[in-house]
């Protein structure tokens, strides 16, 4: 059965985790060149800072979903996943 757009739509932080973890593989690389003056670098180191928190984020906020959904818990009335069953 096809998903819904609710369903197939991922909240918060978790819907910016690839393209945080994209910008942030861009400002890694451009760092790694050594091109960027002293004060671009640093701007750089807090633009990741930032975006590493954003990724951070993300991922925490994923494994408390895959926890509750593994309890059973889930809010949105999924059914819950049981790895032993068939």
């Amino acid at each position: 059965m096809p998903q819904t757009k609710s369903e197939s739509a991922q909240p918060g932080a978790i819907a910016e985790f690839e393209k945080s973890l994209d910008e942030l593989e861009s400002l890694v690389t451009r760092m790694e060149k050594g091109d960027l003056t002293l004060e671009d670098s640093v701007r750089a180191f807090e633009r990741g800072m930032a975006l590493y928190q954003n990724c951070q984020k993300a991922l925490d906020e994923a494994e408390l979903r895959v926890d509750l959904l593994l309890r059973g818990g889930d809010p949105a009335g999924r059914v819950r996943f049981d790895p032993e069953t068939p």
